[in-house]
């Protein structure tokens, strides 16, 4: 489904991402997982096209979108659900979920049939229809973040941090949310910090270090490998690994 090919990414003359080779299968669930700095972020950014590629090749579907706009490759199936949520206060919680779908351009009745539809996977919001997005919790807000993203109807959903700043009962119900959107056929490629949560919740995994893939396996190797401890070392979470 998605395929990065020598990925590079640049921050003027500071290197973000450096020659990444990564594939994302239809159906998978991936992992993408590094200390801070190492390059995630900006790797999604990149495959949504919110970052230029300063080399390399993004196909999605055999077909080259390294240079095709953020907009139209929402079109063609990819939504990103942003690091720090990026949901509107100001907006109410329905208003929030049809900036989702503003590029589908839905009449009225369309519109609340997808709200509803959306919704229905997320009784929280849907209780909370009407409530400015500012006056959530940051864990509404982040089911919120994410509720918008499949207004787009996205085939590739793009994760950055779902669990930041979120305890951890609230971390464990996104995650199941994740696990039974990826089994009704939604492909996933999550950022986490969490190593041990994004490892028990994909089918594989790829390790990035200053900007280059170090380790790549499935989840369940990965979790056993001593080289992953290594990887987080000097980042100062290594006790999230080993535990």
């Amino acid at each position: 489904m998605l395929e990065i090919e020598g990925l590079h990414v640049r921050y003027g003359a500071i290197p973000a991402v450096m020659g990444v080779d990564l594939a994302v299968a239809e159906g998978e669930a991936i992992a993408l997982l590094g200390r801070n700095g190492a390059g995630k972020t900006s790797t999604l950014k990149a495959l949504a096209g919110l970052l230029p590629a300063a080399g390399g090749r993004i196909r999605l579907d055999g077909r080259d979108v390294t240079n095709v706009p953020a907009e139209r490759r929402v079109s063609l199936g990819v939504a990103l659900v942003p690091e720090g949520r990026g949901v509107f206060p100001q907006l109410s919680v329905k208003e929030n979920l049809a900036m989702g779908a503003f590029h589908r351009h839905l009449r009225p009745r369309a519109m609340q049939d997808e709200v509803e539809r959306v919704t229905t996977r997320f009784p929280r919001l849907r209780e909370r229809i009407g409530q400015s997005a500012g006056s959530l919790s940051g864990g509404e807000q982040q089911m919120l973040a994410l509720a918008r993203s499949l207004m787009s109807a996205p085939r590739l959903l793009l994760i950055d941090e779902p669990s930041l700043g979120l305890a951890p009962i609230i971390v464990e119900q996104l995650y199941e949310l994740l696990a039974s959107l990826n089994g009704d056929g939604l492909t996933l490629l999550i950022v986490e910090q969490y190593v041990e949560v994004a490892l028990g919740s994909t089918d594989r995994a790829y390790v990035l270090d200053k900007g280059r893939v170090v380790l790549q396996g499935t989840s369940s190797e990965l979790a056993d490998s001593p080289e992953l401890v290594d990887a987080y070392l000097a980042g100062g979470v290594a006790a999230e690994v080993a535990s």
